[in-house]
């Protein structure tokens, strides 16, 4: 996957390069929307995850904006108002696939949220993390050693999956 971890300090970019730009056309195929609302609407559907700040939104809607993908128009309070036009339809049709890879990331990143939710779940996922990471990434593994584990997490994944 190319969002993984590099060994810094940091934690891995929630978006890739451009999929922000067809999570903001997405949003607007449902409603035309201002700046602000693009930022909180991306917070929920991301479940607190992932916050753009204005300086990643703004520049990101500029870009649009001069691929003539989106319409930003000025209201009567000095607000603006960001519509996506046919263009930007077309262009968030032609990357549907791309989209559909974007949110089922986003998804897969929800469930972990909701598992993590739960105190014993969190303690319990933090332990089975410490342990592996003593075992495999700390330690002299053997290959027969290695087999076991994967062994052990297959077994617990299948019993987890088999219970009612």
């Amino acid at each position: 996957m190319r969002h993984e971890h590099d060994g810094g300090g940091r934690r891995p970019r929630f978006f890739g390069h451009g999929d922000l730009r067809l999570v903001i056309l997405d949003i607007l195929t449902r409603s035309a929307s201002h700046g602000y609302e693009l930022i909180k609407e991306i917070e929920n559907l991301t479940q607190g995850h992932y916050t753009p700040s204005p300086g990643v939104i703004y520049p990101t809607l500029d870009y649009l904006q001069d691929q003539a993908l989106i319409a930003i128009t000025e209201e009567e309070n000095g607000r603006k108002r960001i519509a996506i036009n046919a263009a930007g339809e077309q262009w968030l049709e032609d990357n549907r696939e791309q989209l559909e890879q974007i949110q089922t990331r986003i998804k897969a990143r929800s469930v972990g949220f909701q598992l993590r939710k739960n105190p014993q779940m969190k303690r319990a996922l933090d332990n089975f993390k410490a342990v592996l990471d003593l075992k495999v990434n700390q330690g002299d593994l053997s290959g027969a050693q290695l087999k076991q584990i994967i062994g052990v997490i297959d077994r617990a994944a299948l019993e987890i999956s088999q219970l009612d």
